[in-house]
């Protein structure tokens, strides 16, 4: 599943000490979490720097708030939320990064396909990083990590069509991209989900 790197279970004798306040369990979940959350806040934001940032903001996060996690969802997942979160929002407060997708009246055709057919992983991170910041994390979102429209919606403060439009308009420029870059455009290479992790 393309969610397999986040999706880490948590023992619960480990979350009960993490809860505690015990700093032996905390980095134990620091640890083993610290890698897809920096592959997650890395393909939103394209800037490994600010990559690292998210990841250091959210982990503070995490200890602030781990207290407030009552375990009826799976604990990778509440930790992911943080992280999309913490991403999110950097990308309204970075100047750097414009918070909006691709224009509705954007002259890609849109389509509703997966993002991309043939792309080897440097051709199509290369290819992200030319998108702008909302739509390459939408596609990101919907795509990899499996969040459905709604739950996009809800995550970037915009609706329901805003978020298929991206995913449908975003893979549209993601294969032109990808197709005007690959040397060899005959030749099969992984797609977008398969080349996440």
């Amino acid at each position: 599943m393309s969610t397999a790197s986040f999706q880490i279970d948590v023992p619960d004798a480990l979350l009960a000490r993490a809860r505690s306040g015990e700093l032996a369990a905390l980095e134990q979940i620091y640890r083993a979490f610290e890698r897809p959350a920096y592959t997650l806040a890395l393909r939103m934001l394209a800037d490994t720097e600010a990559a690292r940032e998210v990841v250091h903001d959210a982990m503070l996060h995490l200890l602030e708030r781990i207290g407030q996690f009552r375990g009826d969802a799976p604990f990778w997942g509440w930790l992911r939320q943080i992280v999309v979160n913490q991403a999110l929002m950097r990308m309204r407060h970075d100047r750097g990064i414009a918070f909006e997708g691709l224009p509705d009246d954007d002259h890609w055709p849109a389509s509703a396909e997966a993002p991309c057919e043939t792309a080897d992983t440097q051709h199509l991170q290369r290819a992200l990083q030319r998108l702008p910041a909302l739509t390459r994390s939408v596609l990101w979102l919907y795509h990899v990590e499996e969040y459905t429209h709604v739950e996009i919606a809800a995550l970037t403060g915009k609706s329901v069509s805003f978020s298929k439009s991206q995913v449908a308009r975003g893979g549209s420029r993601l294969r032109a991209l990808l197709e005007s870059t690959l040397d060899h455009p005959q030749e099969a290479a992984p797609c977008l989900t398969a080349t996440a992790h």
